[in-house]
């Protein structure tokens, strides 16, 4: 079955296919002749995940799965969230996004945060919604190369190493989208 990932995010592509191997054909938006955004209205990861899931099965007709991701930070009382992508503004980089987070969490003693990532997928129009999440502490500075996003800055539960520190194996076995992905896997093998 062939199964349109509504990203631009080649990061996400990129960890999705080497999740889900051979199991189904998965294509991009950029694979579809999509360019534009896709609009996220809502206030929770969940409703984002749906709106874009929705966006694209209702213009193309093909199925189709969103994810939305957001970090929750204890200390920022669940900042930055749903907000997670343009947290220091409209087209922030990476970076902005980390420095801002390093910046509010000086001197905060509880490190604690946990990321979470909901995909909804829609098979012959019929949704369906898969969560996973990963706990971990935010780090003081920012640690590796690899990942994208605030994995520099994020290091889970159980690792002495950030996202961005780990092999793509590992992360995707651990990490918020990974768990997420396992559930979506499960389901889609029935399919």
């Amino acid at each position: 079955m062939k199964i349109v990932f509504a990203t631009n995010n080649q990061h996400k592509l990129q960890e999705i296919k080497a999740a889900i191997g051979n199991l189904h054909e998965i294509v991009s938006l950029k694979d579809i002749g999509f360019e534009g955004d896709i609009p996220e209205t809502h206030d929770t990861l969940a409703g984002n995940a749906s709106e874009k899931s929705h966006y694209i099965f209702e213009r193309y007709g093909l199925n189709c799965f969103a994810d939305d991701t957001g970090l929750e930070i204890e200390a920022l009382d669940g900042a930055p969230g749903v907000y997670s992508a343009r947290y220091a503004g409209e087209k922030p980089s990476f970076d902005d996004n980390m420095n801002k987070v390093l910046t509010e969490m000086q001197n905060k003693t509880n490190r604690k945060a946990v990321f979470k990532t909901i995909i909804s997928l829609i098979i012959d129009g019929q949704e369906y919604q898969f969560e996973g999440a990963c706990p971990g502490t935010i780090m003081t500075e920012k640690y590796g190369e690899e990942g994208f996003g605030y994995d520099p800055i994020f290091m889970p539960d159980g690792f002495q190493e950030t996202f961005a520190e780990l092999p793509l194996e590992i992360k995707n076995q651990i990490s918020h989208r990974g768990l997420a992905t396992k559930k979506l896997i499960a389901f889609l093998k029935n399919q």
